[in-house]
């Protein structure tokens, strides 16, 4: 089932989509315009952002890339939604989404990242429920004492 609300981003979403990031805490708003940059300036980029839109605002942020040198593998870096939404299906909304794209265009597999501590438990309970298995950690990676927790979704 497709939501028409969920697309990809355009230029003019970038105010709203700072807002987001500023309300979810994911990473500083102040990275999107440097981040974001290819995609919008290099029509040959395969990096995918893609926003939620609710009364003609962006409410939620995503963005995946591919894993070089892999066939058909894309990285999760980045979802997060206005803080005061979560818990109301939209995330998973998102990932449907971009799984769905993923999966129309012959990709294969789709990997998340995300931190051990305590703070993520809700983001790692999360992507089970979505059916993403724990593939791997890589202890101390973020910093002493935080790990790096890989999840894995084989797409078709």
């Amino acid at each position: 089932m497709e939501d028409s609300n969920i697309r990809k981003v355009q230029i003019k979403d970038l105010t709203g989509l700072k807002e987001v990031l500023d309300s979810s805490e994911l990473f500083a708003s102040e990275y999107l315009d440097d981040m974001i940059s290819d995609y919008f300036n290099n029509s040959d980029s395969d990096d995918i952002w893609f926003t939620y839109i609710d009364n003609d605002r962006p409410i939620a942020i995503g963005y995946c890339a591919p894993e070089k040198l892999t066939n058909g593998t894309y990285n999760l870096y980045a979802i997060a939604l206005r803080k005061e939404l979560q818990g109301q299906g939209i995330g998973k909304k998102m990932m449907n989404f971009i799984e769905k794209l993923l999966s129309d265009s012959g990709k294969r597999i789709l990997i998340v990242e995300t931190s051990s501590l305590d703070q993520y438990a809700l983001t790692r309970e999360f992507y089970d429920k979505l059916g993403y298995r724990r593939e791997a950690v890589i202890k101390d990676f973020w910093n002493d004492g935080e790990d790096k927790v890989i999840f894995w979704k084989k797409l078709n």
